[in-house]
């Protein structure tokens, strides 16, 4: 075994990547401790999302270019840099505004903290979770060849096959984020988000995530007789996980604040700037993003699961 290999199966071994979380974690914890962040703590917290995050989107983007015997394993390398470079760009954002001083408060003044650490560490899980699934997508392309060299077009056999190849077309997930952008300018006109207005938005993000993690874990029970594939599946779908995760908790304090306000009891007296409201409107557009980039996704990991696996028989 070389040095490449052995470098290779330490950053992808799922041990190495819950002590980098767990440190995550720590990290947060210290810094937070005083209710103060720095911009030195700050610096330290953006720079290692910036070089894990788009670390590991440049390897998947040489993986989905390299010639393979299964050539939808590209799709998948594809579809993991894709939801990589809408989350980077969403952290890219959020620290250029952050450290130029345009971004001050996101949830409330007293919560600000607490949210800000849980987004830092449900990243660091989420970028550990893409890279442990490199293993099994590496031992994707080594154990199984294409099986099909070219699918027949086939019409669908039911509704709810007909149903998914409706949500998974290209042309309607350009729809649906066409759609969300609409509505985000549409309620932000007035430079104020109402409680409905934003019940509405963050209802549409849980309903979307949640029942993509649900497909996609019991598409991974379906998928028993292929190991690599299986766990390149729970991967995805614990990735996702952790998105909703971060989604919920966002509109849980938002929506808590919100209520506070309504019923008179007002915890701060800070006014949200515009570039703040924008800001928000970003957050919501890039969720929707990578909800659809994950979808996309999930129809190249059916697509495997339908088509392409049979096991390679060394000679």
């Amino acid at each position: 075994m070389n040095r490449r290999e052995i470098i290779f199966r330490a950053l992808t071994d799922e041990r190495v990547l819950i002590v980098i979380t767990s440190i995550a974690f720590l990290w947060r914890a210290i810094i937070s401790s005083d209710k103060k962040i720095t911009f030195f703590e700050s610096a330290c917290s953006g720079l290692s999302l910036f070089i894990i995050g788009w670390g590991i989107f440049a390897y998947m983007c040489s993986m989905s270019w390299k010639p393979s015997d299964w050539p939808v394993t590209n799709r998948i390398y594809r579809g993991i840099a894709i939801s990589l470079l809408v989350l980077n760009v969403y952290i890219s954002i959020y620290y250029g505004l952050r450290w130029s001083g345009l971004l001050h408060v996101e949830v409330s003044v007293p919560k600000d903290f607490i949210y800000r650490d849980l987004r830092y560490v449900i990243f660091v899980m989420y970028y550990c979770i893409a890279l442990g699934s490199v293993r099994y997508l590496k031992g994707m392309d080594e154990k199984y060849k294409l099986l099909i060299k070219e699918r027949p077009k086939q019409h669908a056999k039911s509704i709810k096959e007909a149903l998914f190849r409706l949500m998974t077309h290209a042309l309607t997930l350009v729809v649906i984020i066409a759609a969300a952008i609409s509505w985000r300018m549409a309620i932000t006109i007035d430079n104020n988000i109402t409680f409905w207005e934003s019940t509405l938005s963050g209802i549409s993000l849980i309903i979307i995530g949640w029942f993509l993690f649900g497909y996609l874990c019991a598409l991974s029970v379906k998928v028993k007789h292929k190991p690599d594939l299986t766990r390149v599946i729970q991967h995805v779908a614990f990735g996702i996980c952790a998105i909703n995760i971060y989604a919920v908790f966002y509109y849980g304090l938002r929506w808590y604040g919100l209520l506070c306000t309504i019923m008179g009891e007002v915890e701060e007296t800070y006014v949200s700037q515009p570039l703040e409201l924008i800001f928000r409107d970003v957050r919501f557009v890039m969720l929707v993003i990578f909800y659809c980039t994950s979808i996309l996704l999930a129809k190249y990991l059916v697509t495997a699961y339908e088509d392409y696996t049979v096991p390679v028989r060394k000679e």
